[in-house]
């Protein structure tokens, strides 16, 4: 969803299938009851408390940058969401990590158990972990979260770089197995990108899938990032 223009409250929705069908079917049934902010296209630098025209234009600037269309991947919109956090806040929520740099062998298992710093009065419920490519994994699940749920699926091949989004407390995957994918590389990799769904704070951790099979290790990740 986007913005139009900056001169008229005139928005732009992509819906999805389902929305599609619910708002086809015109009972009331097509209702939106939760919505998300962001505010990724404003550059706070070019706030100038220097302008000549004075205190009223210094966020003239800002208020004439293009906003962002609407687009239907959640991945590549909204990073930078906005989000309500408990008064008395001083300090923005934190992913923690041990690294942000998986490294192993092919039919591999890995492990990623993030922790949110600064978030004092309550623990995150749950993470979205995002795999930028699901070629490179046989096999994802994710444990605890809303209702202790544990759900563990296989990723089909598709031989097409897809995402795939796994929701829980802690995600563990399994590395390729075959070898057709890498042809003469030695290595492979991609991004798993970890959001904690209560404060929005995110991390980046690297993938890296070795032609040479090394089964059965393991790597537990748990590395600092900033929000």
């Amino acid at each position: 969803m986007g913005y139009l223009n900056n001169s008229s409250i005139i928005v732009d929705a992509i819906l999805t299938k389902k929305g599609r069908e619910l708002l086809s079917r015109q009972d009331g049934s097509f209702e939106i009851t939760q919505f998300a902010l962001a505010d990724d296209e404003i550059d706070y630098t070019l706030y100038n408390e220097n302008h000549p025209a004075g205190s009223a234009f210094y966020g003239e600037a800002i208020e004439n940058l293009p906003l962002i269309e609407a687009i239907p991947n959640e991945n590549n919109t909204m990073i930078s969401k906005l989000v309500t956090l408990p008064r008395g806040t001083t300090k923005i929520p934190v992913l923690s990590l041990q690294s942000t740099n998986i490294n192993v062998g092919r039919s591999a298992n890995f492990t990623i158990t993030p922790t949110t710093l600064n978030f004092d009065t309550t623990v995150e419920s749950e993470y979205s972990f995002t795999v930028a490519d699901r070629r490179l994994i046989q096999q994802g699940g994710v444990s605890g979260g809303v209702g202790e749920r544990s759900t563990t699926a296989t990723v089909p091949f598709t031989g097409t770089a897809l995402s795939q989004t796994f929701v829980g407390t802690s995600f563990t995957g399994t590395s390729l197995a075959g070898t057709t994918l890498f042809g003469t590389n030695a290595a492979l990799a991609t991004s798993i990108i970890i959001v904690g769904l209560d404060t929005g704070a995110r991390a980046t951790v690297t993938l890296t899938v070795r032609k040479s099979s090394s089964a059965g290790s393991t790597s537990a990740v748990q590395a600092r990032s900033s929000f």
